[in-house]
């Protein structure tokens, strides 16, 4: 809105269909489009569920854009209780699917393919699936493929589907599901590769990582989107990849921190039941996932 009133172009898109935030969203969308901006409010029959920001600026050397993209939403109260992740960047190629997906948004083009960007219902569902089925072959030709997700809830069944034959393969597969798991982990033959945990705690899991291979071949992703029908096939959805090497250790630091929490942690078994992990032998360290995480982030804030 203070964009809007100094003279910006702006242009905001309102998903109304917001769950608990349906009435506040009205309530800014008119605040906008009273301050001057664009309002739009998203594509008949798909809810908007991606996280998305874009800043064009003139600079110096020409026009110049930033992009956010993110796993949480843009909402004060949920960014205190929610743990959520998101990529700050000016790279070209990512600023420019940003671009073309916000005017997908704004009915200004129509778009089937982004060069990064994994957009649903487009490109994500079949996206990871050649991601997880590059796994397979590279786990029959070396022996060293990997899978790491983290995620809300894991209950497509294309995605498990996959998830499977992968895990047939040999493949290690880690999934943190905060939520609601179809898939059966551990069944000799079947899903004997596949470890699921769960970390309930202080915060809400919220964020989305894909990792995908090990050593110089791993590959991120974060965004806005669970294993589900509805975020594959019936939302707008987006996830980007993570390129830079320093960001990627975060990302891999927090999945380690979490595969070998023994307070907030729960287990899978192939019976469908969850199981609180053990916790270490008394005297000796544990590793709580929010103590360590927010310990982490305050000494990175004070640096």
């Amino acid at each position: 809105i203070r964009a809007a009133e100094s003279g910006k172009q702006v242009v905001v898109m309102v998903e109304i269909k917001a769950r608990f935030d349906e009435r506040a969203n009205i309530v800014w969308a008119r605040a906008l489009e009273r301050a001057g901006a664009h309002v739009a409010y998203g594509l008949l029959g798909l809810k908007t569920h991606s996280k998305c920001a874009l800043v064009i600026r003139r600079e110096a050397g020409g026009l110049r854009r930033y992009a956010h993209i993110g796993t949480g939403n843009y909402n004060s109260k949920t960014a205190r209780i929610y743990t959520d992740l998101g990529l700050l960047t000016a790279d070209r190629v990512l600023t420019g699917d940003v671009t073309d997906l916000f005017n997908v948004l704004t009915g200004v083009a129509k778009k089937d393919r982004y060069k990064e960007l994994l957009v649903a219902p487009v490109s994500m569902r079949t996206g990871i699936v050649d991601l997880i089925e590059d796994e397979i072959e590279r786990h029959k030709a070396h022996g060293d493929g990997r899978i790491i997700i983290k995620v809300n809830a894991c209950v497509d069944p294309q995605m498990i589907r996959a998830l499977y034959q992968a895990s047939q393969a040999g493949v290690p597969i880690d999934l943190i599901v905060r939520g609601m798991c179809s898939l059966q982990p551990g069944v000799s033959g079947f899903s004997e590769s596949i470890q699921v945990r769960s970390i309930v705690g202080r915060y809400l899991e919220h964020s989305r990582i894909f990792c995908f291979g090990q050593g110089q071949r791993e590959q991120y992703y974060i965004g806005s989107a669970d294993i589900m029908e509805r975020n594959l096939d019936r939302r707008i959805e987006a996830m980007t990849p993570v390129k830079d090497a320093a960001l990627q250790d975060q990302l891999r630091y927090v999945l380690e921190v979490m595969r070998r929490d023994d307070r907030r942690a729960w287990t899978l078994g192939e019976d469908g039941e969850w199981t609180r992990v053990e916790t270490t032998l008394e005297g000796e360290p544990q590793t709580d996932t929010f103590e360590v995480l927010m310990d982490d982030a305050t000494r990175r804030n004070e640096a």
